[in-house]
């Protein structure tokens, strides 16, 4: 185990660093370019840190449901993504299969939750949610 600050942390310092520090001052001193380089890597580093905290529980999630639609066949994640797509293609699998809209649902909900949190249909669903803290 390590101690703090944990690499979430260490992230969150730096995104703030560069948000609230580095690209202001860029901006005050005329360098506009390089504050916008400062908010985009800002924002990537928070993207890391959300792929961190989500990523594990909501990848194991979508592999059940992965698993649950294509029973019987073998693989990971990736795999079973790539099986899924293909046999949508080829037909092989129905677009109205039983489970099959919850399951993109859900992994839509999972992306969002990573690369746009604040995304106004995405915050008004997750806040509507009844399983919601």
């Amino acid at each position: 185990m390590q101690d703090t600050p944990s690499p979430e942390q260490l992230l969150q310092a730096v995104a703030r660093y560069l948000r609230d520090e580095a690209g202001p001052a860029l901006a005050r001193g005329g360098d506009s370019a390089r504050a916008y380089q400062a908010r985009v890597a800002a924002n990537m580093l928070d993207i890391a840190g959300r792929q961190l905290a989500h990523s594990p529980e909501a990848e194991a999630a979508e592999l059940v449901r992965l698993q649950a639609l294509l029973v019987g066949d073998p693989g990971g994640l990736r795999a079973l993504n790539q099986r899924l797509a293909d046999r949508l293609q080829d037909g092989s699998l129905a677009a109205d299969h039983p489970g099959l809209a919850d399951h993109l649902w859900m992994t839509t909900l999972a992306k969002l939750a990573v690369d746009q949190p604040g995304y106004d249909t995405y915050r008004r669903i997750t806040d509507a949610a009844p399983d919601k803290d």
